[in-house]
Order: C-alpha cells, then sequence, then structure tokens
C-alpha cells in the first residue's frame, strides 16, 4: 500500500491554504491554521520581571504555563488597547507552545495557493521580511501571510524555552 506524501495531500486539497485571519491595529494577517491550537479570550497574563519586550508574560492554560507574546512588538506595530475582542492565538513554534497576544480574529478562511503573491518591499521593509510569506489577494482586501515559525529568532525562542522551563520547575 503506498504511503500519501504531505505533498501528494496537499495536491489532492485544490492547494488551498487554510488561514486564521487576525487584525493587529488596521492591518489584517493570516496564519496557517496548522500552526494554531485555539483561540482564546484575553485573560490574566502575569509579567515576568526582566522579561524582553516582546514577552507579555506566562498564563495557565488548564495547567499547562505558556508564555504570551505581543505580536505587535517583534512587529513594530501599532496596538488596539486591549478590549473584549482581544484574543491569544495558542500556536504550534518549532517544540514550544507560546500565545500571541492580536487585537482581533475574524475568520477562518480558505484561499488558494495561486492567490498569494511574494510581498511588495514596503510591506516586506516596513514588518521584515523573514516571517512575511506573502501577500494573500482576495476579492476587496489583501491580507499579509505571516510564518510563525520564523516570528522569533533562534535566540528568542531559546529565551521563551528557558522561561518555560523555568516557570514550571518553580511550580513543581
Amino acid at each position: 500500500m503506498a504511503q500519501i506524501q504531505p505533498q501528494d495531500a496537499k495536491a489532492k486539497s485544490g492547494d488551498e491554504l487554510q488561514l486564521v485571519v487576525f487584525n493587529i491595529g488596521p492591518d489584517e494577517f493570516g496564519v496557517e491554521i496548522m500552526n494554531v491550537q485555539e483561540i482564546i479570550r484575553i485573560t490574566n497574563i502575569t509579567k515576568i520581571p526582566q522579561a524582553s519586550g516582546y514577552v507579555k508574560g506566562i498564563i495557565n492554560l488548564r495547567g499547562r504555563i505558556i508564555v504570551v507574546i505581543n505580536l505587535n512588538v517583534i512587529m513594530g506595530m501599532e496596538s488596539k488597547q486591549q478590549n473584549e475582542n482581544t484574543r491569544i492565538i495558542v500556536a504550534d513554534i518549532g517544540d514550544t507552545v507560546m500565545g500571541f497576544v492580536v487585537d482581533s480574529v475574524s475568520e477562518v478562511i480558505r484561499l488558494p495557493e495561486s492567490s498569494v503573491e511574494p510581498a511588495p518591499a514596503v510591506i516586506a521593509n516596513k514588518i521584515g521580511t523573514e516571517y512575511v510569506r506573502g501577500v494573500g489577494k482576495m476579492e476587496d482586501r489583501l491580507l499579509i501571510l505571516l510564518d510563525l515559525d520564523k516570528i522569533l529568532s533562534v535566540k528568542e525562542l531559546h529565551n521563551i524555552n528557558s522561561i518555560s522551563s523555568e516557570v514550571e520547575a518553580a511550580a513543581i
């Protein structure tokens, strides 16, 4: 019996991306749903003394300590004040589960890969090319697609893992 290779499965799905769409300020972004574990309402976030500016703090998610990141700080963007629409996107980044604070999550969509183009220089320069996957063209709007696996550098990811390990060790 032949095994289906990942690219075969992708081809059969019609080369579509399934994306979680969210906002930071006035801008709309998308990330692949395969990276997203869940989306939760903003909750009480415990600050971590002397943590980097992009680390908002930690939360207890059903007994698991999760580091929460200010996505707008990493991307150098203005964010709205937290309100009832603010969400935390809990995602797998490499071997780490972490949360990303976003202003709101609007929908889950399917986008044909043929509708995705490389990011124009103006977007890549404003945000950073390393984690901008491209721009998705939809009927009346554009969606900046982010690669969550590349949003944090190896050093930043190591810092997040260290924080998670220290907090879990202290909790035992």
